[in-house]
């Protein structure tokens, strides 16, 4: 049989590890090397192939959650990581990217948990709601491209933001982001209240009700924020999943 294409093998590297993998392209399609443009998303998907389950955390790291807020906020973080990882089929499905504000800042772009590790926040700054909604939205758009590119499927995102303030920038943009992606059913978005957030803004924003997290309760929000992903991420693509109260950390 002639031969109709090449078989390409190449690698790359991301933090501590190093992946390999063997592509197939078309003869038509390049005619040197040189022209194929290989990222290191090409390698992840053809390594794994699973279905995507997106989780987009917008956090809030400005000046008002200085000291215990933040300090709690990151060890919920850490115990986040470790309880998705601990899943096999999670650590393979559940894709993290984590935006904090105060400024805006992507502090840990979408990744597989055990290819990453958990973000270390700080808190500066005043409180971009709704610049950091706009951001997180764009980058979902962004990757759910790349999955249908590179043939993932992939479950509903979800868009979780935490904050003990209210805006201080214009939040109409990131209103009608929120608005139309449920409406398509494109992201599910969680609005959650820290001490004294502005909650009645926060209900404008979500077509859910926000919660106010009980005390500085990060890490039994963050439990049941793992567990959540971990069973969404156990089911298929468009499957309806019972999620668990979450009495254990809100006031509700």
């Amino acid at each position: 049989m002639a031969q109709t294409g090449s078989w390409i093998r190449w690698a790359a590297g991301r933090g501590n590890m190093v992946v390999v993998a063997i592509k197939y392209f078309p003869m038509e399609s390049v005619n040197s090397i040189d022209q194929v443009d290989i990222s290191f998303d090409d390698l992840e998907f053809a390594i794994n192939p699973e279905p995507r389950c997106p989780v987009v955390l917008l956090l809030d790291a400005s000046g008002s959650m200085m000291g215990s807020p933040i300090q709690e906020l990151n060890q919920g973080l850490q115990q986040f990581w470790e309880e998705v990882c601990s899943d096999t089929l999670a650590a393979k499905r559940v894709e993290v990217a984590v935006v904090t504000f105060g400024p805006v800042k992507v502090v840990q772009d979408f990744a597989v948990l055990t290819q990453s590790r958990p973000p270390t926040c700080s808190a500066e700054g005043v409180t971009p709601i709704g610049e950091a909604i706009v951001k997180g939205c764009g980058m979902l758009q962004d990757r759910k491209k790349l999955y249908k590119q590179n043939g993932i499927s992939y479950f509903r995102p979800w868009m979780i933001l935490i904050t003990d303030g209210s805006p201080t920038d214009d939040i109409s943009d990131a209103s009608e982001a929120i608005a139309l992606g449920e409406k398509d059913k494109a992201l599910a978005f969680f609005a959650i209240g820290i001490s004294d957030a502005d909650m009645q803004t926060l209900g404008n924003l979500s077509v859910r009700e926000p919660l106010r997290l009980k005390g500085l309760n990060f890490k039994e929000f963050f439990s049941w924020l793992s567990a959540s992903v971990t069973s969404v991420s156990q089911s298929t693509p468009g499957d309806i999943v019972a999620l668990k109260s979450p009495s254990g950390w809100a006031e509700v």
